[in-house]
């Protein structure tokens, strides 16, 4: 009698150096099913997953396929079997074709071994076909925007024809044309019989698509239920331990003069004319679809591509900024969109990681770091943030998201900046760790710091912003007080 479950995996226990990831970890995924693994960071989610496709090897436990005890010996073991993952960082060959990016590794061959091109852009032009994606594949990877590079991703994943499909956040990147899109290719692959296993800080996804859904919480398995037995409230506290019963932690601060003044800042192909204010003790909101130009505008300010005309006033003085670091000379500190290729600096410590951008702060009289002013300072933002990390050595690689943001923005606190920018804070973040970030903002607009806060998430910017400045395919739309911002103002802006 064959099992209803193509993925059981039982007793699973994983340990790093100083965490245990996964203390005797279940997972069952029926046949045909969308099964949603849900947990704030740090949880185990990813590190399950890594066992699943054949990236770690577990301590101990086991894990049945298809009804056969199986031991992963890699990825490519995984794929053979049946296994395919569409993984959250994006690691593309940017140099490469999107054809040759879907078939690395696998290319068709003709003849003594030559590659066989055309096979792959045939190939690739089909599975296109079949999963309604627009996209050219000679285009090279560097070409692509990141929501494209995704939908690459997912093809690619798909291409397998595999039997088990893991993705973890797969739409973090794309618009929601595009999730609608991968919707209804889920939608199919069921049909066929394909599972999947699914990871999504995003609820309204998780009770959108899901079947089952279960709960890991600090490395430990806390239960499996139908989606259909669970609402919001319910499956954050299963998650959290506790009940959160205010998601956005926005409190009161007071207002003061402006801080910083941007003036018809133009940056050609990019954005044009735009104007705003941002004011001590202040949370400015940016709001817009993708591409609608709010991260181009916020690196101009911070010099990483300079405006061609405009201005921008610190204290109500003329700022020249050509380069990050003159930006951090006027004290303005910078959140990036993506932690993992422009945020941390994955190889080193967080110690490193925190002192990156503060490091002469730290130096003695000889010229030398002083190690006990330092260790000093990032405990105490260890300790302030909250960092889950056995010690300052650790690597940030090894930390999960939720930390791992909490370094980069320890970083910047430690040159303590008037102006922080934070460009999707909480992006790829579980509710919990959300709401230590949105606590934290609340906290430094009240300490006098002026923010500015870029999300894609629409309830996180009406929950958190003053004011709100909504932007659409390079221009300013429109600006809107917390008062009166409600979703449909900002999505009519947004579209106009």
């Amino acid at each position: 009698m064959s099992s209803e479950y193509i993925l059981e995996m039982d007793n699973i226990t994983k340990e790093f150096p100083g965490v245990k990831a996964l203390d005797n970890i279940q997972l069952k995924v029926r046949k045909g099913t969308v099964h949603a693994l849900m947990g704030e960071n740090g949880a185990g989610k990813s590190t399950l997953m890594k066992i699943i496709f054949g990236i770690y090897t577990p301590d101990k436990g086991t894990i049945k396929f298809k009804g056969e005890e199986i031991k992963l010996s890699g990825s490519k073991d995984a794929l053979n079997r049946g296994i395919s993952m569409i993984h959250q960082e994006l690691s593309p060959v940017p140099q490469m074709t999107v054809a040759e990016n879907i078939y690395l590794g696998r290319e068709a061959t003709f003849g003594f071994g030559w590659i066989h091109k055309k096979k792959m852009i045939e190939d690739t032009r089909k599975l296109f076909q079949t999963l309604n994606i627009d996209m050219d594949p000679h285009t090279k990877m560097a070409d692509l925007s990141i929501a494209n590079t995704q939908m690459v991703e997912i093809a690619a994943a798909i291409s397998y024809d595999a039997d088990l499909i893991i993705m973890d956040e797969p739409t973090s990147a794309i618009t929601d044309k595009e999730v609608d899109q991968l919707f209804r290719i889920i939608e199919s692959l069921k049909a066929k019989g394909v599972s999947i296993i699914y990871i999504s800080h995003k609820m309204d996804e998780i009770f959108r698509i899901c079947d089952d859904i279960t709960v890991f919480r600090d490395g430990q398995y806390i239960g499996t239920k139908a989606a259909s037995e669970l609402d919001q409230e319910s499956l954050i506290q299963m998650m959290v331990g506790r009940e959160i019963k205010q998601v956005f932690h926005k409190e009161e601060a007071e207002i003061g003069d402006v801080v910083l003044s941007v003036r018809n800042l133009t940056r050609t192909g990019k954005f044009k004319d735009i104007s705003f204010d941002v004011r001590k003790g202040e949370i400015l909101g940016i709001a817009g679809l993708m591409g609608a130009g709010r991260t181009e505008v916020i690196e101009s300010i911070f010099g990483i591509h300079p405006p061609d005309s405009g201005e921008i006033y610190v204290h109500g003085r003329k700022a020249s900024i050509t380069s990050p670091r003159d930006a951090i000379k006027y004290r303005i500190g910078l959140l990036t969109e993506d932690r993992k290729i422009t945020g941390a600096l994955l190889p080193l410590s967080i110690r490193d990681n925190m002192i990156v951008s503060s490091m002469d702060s730290y130096l003695n009289k000889a010229g030398f770091i002083n190690r006990k002013m330092v260790d000093d300072m990032c405990s105490l933002f260890v300790e302030r943030l909250n960092i889950k990390t056995p010690g300052l050595d650790q690597l940030i690689m090894n930390l999960s998201g939720g930390n791992q943001q909490k370094v980069l923005l320890a970083r910047w606190l430690l040159n303590n900046p008037d102006i922080l920018i934070l460009d999707e804070p909480t992006r790829g973040i579980d509710v919990g760790a959300k709401s230590e970030i949105h606590k934290l903002m609340s906290r430094l607009a009240q300490t006098g710091k002026a923010i500015i806060m870029i999300s894609s998430e629409l309830p996180e910017v009406l929950g958190m912003s003053d004011r709100v400045v909504v932007m659409h395919e390079g221009a300013k739309k429109g600006e809107l007080a917390r008062e009166e911002a409600n979703q449909q103002k900002i999505m009519e802006l947004a579209y106009s």
